[in-house]
């Protein structure tokens, strides 16, 4: 597949390596010479140096041939991403997608207009970001969670404490567990250190390991106690950060919870602050970063905290600090992927990217046309898929286990019409099922090959 990326920033960066790890040919346009020499130095792609909204430097790039075309600049540069998208769609681009940095290209007409000049995906990622801790704060006792039809089936992920009767437990005795209770779980994956393991019934969960469980509705609340973990109730929320996805979340919460108070260091942020969101919401001038201004901003009586400054350090030690002064539920945004690990070590209850939030939305168009949406669960190499299944195609053959499906990756989910099931050997997919599959990177296309 015959890729450009238009921006070479963090998340232009980060799809370029994904991409290109996928097979594909990727070429990446920036104005900036540097970028484009860092991004060479460790990856095998084709760069082009200019500007994106140029026809002369799109003809360079190759985007009249393109697959697909990603203006991924960033987000101050929202109207170089969509002028460089509509030439490549008029140029011959079969699918372009744009990076946004406002609100209002989203709703319903706004999208449709879009739409009608070519454009077929925008993406704010602020905004997905800001959504995705409002779930986790919904869901307190997971580090990560994706619902499929409306929570029927739900992938959660779980660090195991000193309190999970798993540890010790291999896959057979859990799965028994899964058995007695009506089936209505399954591990999919488990994430140690820097391996993510597809587990095999002899796999054995250990101290500190995070666990990907598929489970319907009906057994998430079960699942949770034997697991030793239970939802907090989030009344009180303060946020660390005036960034947009700071401003998004006080403004999404601010009518569930009781009160919502926002630090914020730079003065005339919070002034423009104040005047922007809702009265229940509290923005104070501040460092965050100093424990005893926490302690004088009664951080003791908040439920949850929240770290969403543009410093991933910045915002790993100020969770760690409001932990330590007994926040029970901590959320930060870490843009450095290498940082993930750590800040789970380091008793981060759960970590927000939004390159890997976007390079889910993205790679989605990189896969056949029947996978609804890909997504990255923080902490694992893995991808999650959802497929609606054609009639016909393979996955609808035989029975799973006399399927040769890609050893790294697991079938954990299907519903059917109105109902919802985990799959097992025996499962028999059929055309129309919607299905979840889980899978580590290399496994991708082989998978994608049995939904053709």
């Amino acid at each position: 597949m015959k890729i450009v990326i238009a921006g070479a920033g963090e998340v232009g960066s980060h799809l370029a390596k994904m991409l290109n790890n996928e097979a594909n040919e990727v070429t990446v346009i920036d104005v900036r010479r540097e970028r484009l020499d860092a991004l060479v130095a460790t990856n095998d792609v084709i760069t082009v140096e200019g500007n994106p909204s140029s026809i002369r430097v799109l003809h360079e790039a190759g985007v009249p041939d393109a697959d697909l075309f990603i203006a991924v600049n960033p987000s101050d540069s929202q109207d170089v991403n969509i002028v460089s998208a509509m030439l490549a769609k008029k140029l011959g681009s079969k699918k372009v997608t744009a990076r946004i940095n406002t609100e209002e290209y989203l709703t319903y007409e706004n999208k449709y207009l879009f739409t009608e000049m070519g454009i077929d995906l925008l993406f704010y990622p602020e905004k997905i970001a800001a959504g995705e801790i409002v779930d986790l704060l919904k869901r307190s006792a997971t580090t990560d969670t994706l619902e499929f039809a409306r929570g029927k089936l739900q992938v959660a992920v779980f660090k195991l404490e000193e309190e999970s009767q798993l540890i010790g437990m291999n896959m057979a005795e859990f799965s028994a567990v899964a058995a007695a209770e009506g089936l209505k779980f399954r591990v999919v994956a488990i994430s140690r250190k820097d391996d993510t393991i597809i587990p095999k019934f002899d796999t054995k969960f250990k101290y500190h390991d995070l666990v990907f469980i598929i489970s319907k509705r009906e057994g998430m609340d079960m699942l949770m106690r034997y697991i030793g973990k239970k939802n907090i109730e989030v009344n009180n929320l303060m946020i660390l950060g005036g960034s947009p996805i700071g401003e998004m979340v006080a403004k999404q919460l601010s009518k569930q919870m009781e009160s919502i108070k926002l630090i914020e260091m730079n003065k005339a942020k919070c002034m423009e602050l104040s005047e922007k969101l809702p009265s229940n919401v509290t923005v104070v001038n501040g460092d965050g970063r100093n424990s005893d201004m926490l302690l004088e901003e009664s951080i003791r009586e908040y439920d949850a905290f929240v770290a969403v400054t543009n410093n991933s350090e910045t915002n790993i030690l100020a969770c760690v600090a409001a932990k330590s002064l007994g926040v029970e539920r901590t959320i930060a945004e870490v843009e450095n992927l290498e940082y993930i690990r750590l800040a789970e070590s380091m008793g981060v209850d759960a970590v927000i990217n939004k390159k890997l939030i976007t390079a889910g939305r993205i790679f989605k168009f990189t896969l056949s046309s029947k996978v609804r949406f890909v997504k990255y669960m923080s902490g694992t190499k893995a991808e999650v898929l959802e497929y609606i299944v054609a009639p016909d195609t393979a996955i609808t053959k035989k029975m799973l286990k006399d399927m040769n499906f890609p050893k790294n990756a697991i079938i954990g989910g299907i519903i059917r019409g109105n109902d919802s099931f985990i799959a097992v050997g025996d499962t028999q997919i059929q055309a129309y099922d919607r299905v979840a599959v889980f899978a580590l990177p290399e496994a991708v296309k082989e998978v994608d090959k049995f939904f053709k």
